[in-house]
């Protein structure tokens, strides 16, 4: 991965909490250096990236993990959201899904996120997808800089 002063900043929008600690638990055993953002719906996902850009207390995300199926929101309502705002359109959006059906997965990219992958049952296999992501996002692809000049 690049070097990196400060952690990576990542959303998880999870309202599992299996899923989220297994999330938590790959981050660790693949030694990212990360901050973990957890929201449990819609609606917080996009209080705390409201605050991330409005000088709030929250730090724009590099990276934002983020489940289809949540409560009050969606997944897709918050994508959707995300990608049509001039200051969070950049932030690469992975969509980590239970479901591999190809009108989840093809309502995502046409709201243009970035990835979309079902989630894996299986530990190893979970920890190796988020490597796959990690390696990418964090390491070899290059993300631009927040709408302020500011690297996020």
């Amino acid at each position: 991965m690049k070097k990196q002063t400060r952690p990576w900043e990542i959303l998880l929008v999870e309202d599992n909490p299996a899923d989220a600690r297994l999330t938590r638990e790959a981050l660790g055993e693949l030694n990212v250096r990360h901050r973990l953002q957890l929201a449990e719906d819609g609606f917080a996902a996009l209080k705390y990236l409201t605050s991330a850009i409005s000088d709030g207390p929250a730090i724009r995300p590099d990276l934002i993990l983020l489940d289809l199926n949540l409560p009050l929101m969606n997944g897709l309502e918050v994508l959707s959201i995300v990608k049509s705002s001039d200051h969070l359109k950049s932030i690469p959006v992975i969509v980590m899904s239970s479901s591999a059906a190809a009108d989840d997965v093809s309502a995502a990219y046409r709201l243009n996120a970035n990835g979309y992958t079902q989630k894996p049952l299986d530990m190893e296999e979970f920890i190796c997808a988020m490597g796959d992501i990690c390696r990418f996002w964090l390491g070899t692809a290059l993300l631009p800089e927040g709408p302020t000049g500011k690297p996020h």
